[in-house]
């Protein structure tokens, strides 16, 4: 199985691109935060992003730094499915756990700390952010974990700062990558391509 993880800061558009993807390629997608929203209500928390940091790093503390990818990995196992396209990747030890069900190819998406401000506020999604201060606490969370190493390390880095006709068409062009041989050409972070030079 193909994992085509997809990776950026909060209000990058990683949602976005991820439902594109996974439309043009016809797979299921899997989302990160999600799970970590699920266990925020288990917990009985109400949905903020305070209480959506917090559960996120305990559940780091109790099961190491790639806790979200474990919990991610049991739902992969039962899944019959070429590819599959994995929203918010925050870490390269969250990588490597999901080596265990497929060959990674990590896409990030881009855009600039003010772009992403003004998306998230606009968007005024339940558990995000209510100002600058909830966003820098946000972006410093999602450093602690280790983002910057995935997208250093990203197969593909597409650009989010124009408008939705852009973006689709750069989706689109990655897509076709990906889906032409099916994430050949990804190392998905552990190196060159299938073992060709460095």
């Amino acid at each position: 199985m193909l994992l085509v993880l997809v990776t950026g800061m909060p209000g990058s558009g990683k949602s976005v691109v991820a439902s594109m993807l996974a439309r043009i390629l016809d797979a299921p997608v899997y989302s990160m935060g999600d799970i970590v929203r699920r266990e925020v209500a288990r917990r009985g928390m109400e949905l903020t992003v305070e209480n959506i940091e917090r559960v996120a790093r305990e559940l780091r503390r109790e099961m190491g730094m790639a806790a979200v990818a474990k919990l991610l990995l049991k739902e992969l196992r039962g899944i019959h499915a070429s590819i599959v396209v994995v929203d918010g990747v925050r870490s390269l030890d969250e990588v490597e756990v999901l080596r265990g069900a497929g060959r990674p190819c990590i896409v990030a998406v881009h855009a600039s700390p003010l772009t992403r401000y003004r998306r998230m506020m606009a968007r005024a999604r339940r558990g995000d952010i209510d100002g600058w201060n909830s966003f820098r606490m946000r972006d410093m969370a999602n450093l602690s974990y280790g983002i910057g190493g995935v997208i250093a390390m990203a197969d593909y880095m597409i650009v989010n700062e124009s408008g939705p006709e852009e973006l689709e068409a750069s989706v689109a062009r990655v897509a076709g990558e990906i889906r032409s041989g099916e994430g050949k050409g990804c190392s998905g972070g552990g190196g060159p391509p299938h073992g060709g030079p460095g």
